[in-house]
């Protein structure tokens, strides 16, 4: 099927640099959800703008051991685990109180992405001034992580099950298209989606990535799923904060302060919060685009037994093997 030009995309790619420009010419490239292409580079798929990013991260980032990095798949709970480690990491600096920082910012903009704001649109951040630890956040597949790979620096990595993942992609991808462009039907959608063919996909490439390294090095990758945060929040922002080296005392959970933290960052707070119903903390998205439902199990109300079926099959072969499994039917 021919792909109609859209000047709108065809102004996003024009923004790259001539050099990324050619190494584009020499990518595999498919129709994007959002934008004109995705692009096949490093085993991923991504927008222009994002491949420019990630070779501007590669060769100026210099990790730090002390450094703390969240990482997900798009749509995954990525908000969420953001505030998380951001409370935990502060919180002898910032109580929680009507005064902290995550009621008041965005938490993209308290744990930057590398892809989408320290190295985007060309820019060369300073990060002299960053707070110890230094809190980023990123999409980038495990194997593309440059010199976070081979440093001790701690990574948080979440993920949710492949057909909650799906829908609120889809629905965000809807959300901030432009309205000059049409929406992208659940059909095909979900026919890229199991193909791979979807930002930082394929999902299960992704997934696999940082899901072995936490089996390899436990010390250096915390693999989190989004489902069981949601079962028992408490338990999982203990684990967090003990891996983060930030572990709760006797004298703070007696006092309440896991429930704190975890009200304090809990979906229902967050979305009604003012700072995220208005600004663009990441690219130019809403901030009010980042908070649906945040539901488990939302998917059933939107696919067929046949697309059930399918991403079942899909998801347990590609993960076949490797010990990850997901609570789907909750």
């Amino acid at each position: 099927m021919a792909i109609t030009e859209n000047p709108s995309l065809d102004h996003e790619e024009e923004k790259i640099s001539d050099e990324s420009k050619q190494l584009l010419l020499s990518l595999p490239k498919e129709k994007g959800w959002r934008t004109l292409h995705l692009y096949l580079f490093q085993g991923f798929w991504c927008q222009s703008l994002e491949i420019q990013s990630i070779i501007a991260f590669h060769k100026h980032f210099q990790a730090r051991d002390s450094d703390i990095v969240v990482a997900s798949i798009p749509k995954s709970g990525t908000t969420w685990l953001k505030a998380l480690t951001f409370a935990v990491v502060n919180r002898h600096r910032f109580a929680v109180s009507k005064s902290h920082p995550l009621l008041t910012s965005n938490p993209h903009d308290l744990v930057p992405f590398f892809e989408y704001k320290l190295y985007a649109n060309n820019q060369l951040p300073d990060l002299s001034k960053f707070p110890e630890p230094r809190l980023f956040g990123t999409h980038i597949p495990f194997p593309s992580l440059a010199t976070i790979k081979n440093s001790n620096c701690k990574i948080v990595y979440i993920c949710r099950n492949p057909f909650d993942t799906f829908i609120s992609s889809w629905h965000f991808t809807n959300k901030v298209k432009p309205q000059s462009q049409a929406p992208i039907s659940l059909d095909e959608a979900f026919d890229m989606y199991c193909k791979g063919i979807v930002g930082f996909g394929p999902f299960w490439d992704h997934m696999l990535g940082y899901w072995k390294e936490s089996l390899n090095r436990p010390e250096k990758v915390l693999f989190l799923r989004y489902e069981d945060m949601k079962e028992d929040g408490a338990l999982h922002l203990k684990k967090l904060a003990k891996f983060l080296g930030f572990p709760f005392s006797l004298e703070e959970e007696r006092g309440g302060e896991i429930g704190k933290i975890a009200k304090l960052c809990g979906f229902g707070n967050m979305k009604k919060l003012e700072v995220n119903k208005t600004g663009k903390s990441i690219k130019n998205f809403e901030n009010k685009n980042l908070f649906r439902k945040a539901e488990v199990g939302d998917w059933m109300n939107y696919l067929t037994p046949n697309m059930v079926e399918r991403l079942s099959k899909v998801t347990e072969e590609k993960l076949e093997g490797s010990g990850l499994r997901f609570k789907v039917f909750s």
